[in-house]
């Protein structure tokens, strides 16, 4: 595949995460996640200006953090206000794979009341992955039925 082909592959939104450690994160996530390495650009110090992933049908675009890209780590920002979704067929396998990769469980798999099966875990360069497998099919009348539901028994109010 050419280069110039490449924005043809890509989504409308394509994520491009900023880490330190790339080599590193595209091992974490292929062992994790599956994902199949799609391109890699190095600097000559060896610094990954560009990556490209595929996880399932989606494209994830990563680089080590660097200089004047705009690009920055978790580490850099002393967090992350993103998190980013991933749809698997067996959400309790692929989450014991993260965690026993690297990944910190941030909340343990469990069925949410819109209908998807998932946890919440952070992977060893800050980032945030929500790991989900859907369920249940339920109109937006239902989700909101369960939703107030769940929040009258735990008394919490929405923000």
């Amino acid at each position: 595949m050419t280069m110039a082909s490449q924005s043809r592959v890509c989504s409308t939104i394509t994520p491009y995460l900023g880490v330190r450690g790339a080599v590193a994160a595209i091992d974490f996530y292929r062992r994790a996640f599956g994902a199949e390495e799609v391109l890699r650009l190095e600097s000559a110090s060896g610094l990954v200006t560009h990556a490209e992933i595929r996880i399932g049908d989606a494209l994830l675009l990563l680089a080590d953090e660097m200089v004047g890209s705009p690009q920055r780590s978790p580490s850099s920002l002393a967090g992350t206000s993103v998190a980013v979704r991933l749809y698997v067929d067996d959400v309790d396998a692929c989450f014991a794979r993260a965690l026993a990769a690297g990944g910190v469980q941030l909340r343990g798999v469990a069925d949410q009341f819109y209908g998807d099966r998932n946890g919440a875990l952070r992977d060893p360069f800050g980032h945030v992955w929500i790991v989900a497998t859907h369920i249940e099919d339920l109109t937006p009348e239902q989700v909101t039925v369960r939703l107030h539901a769940l929040h009258a028994i735990s008394g919490a109010g929405m923000a």
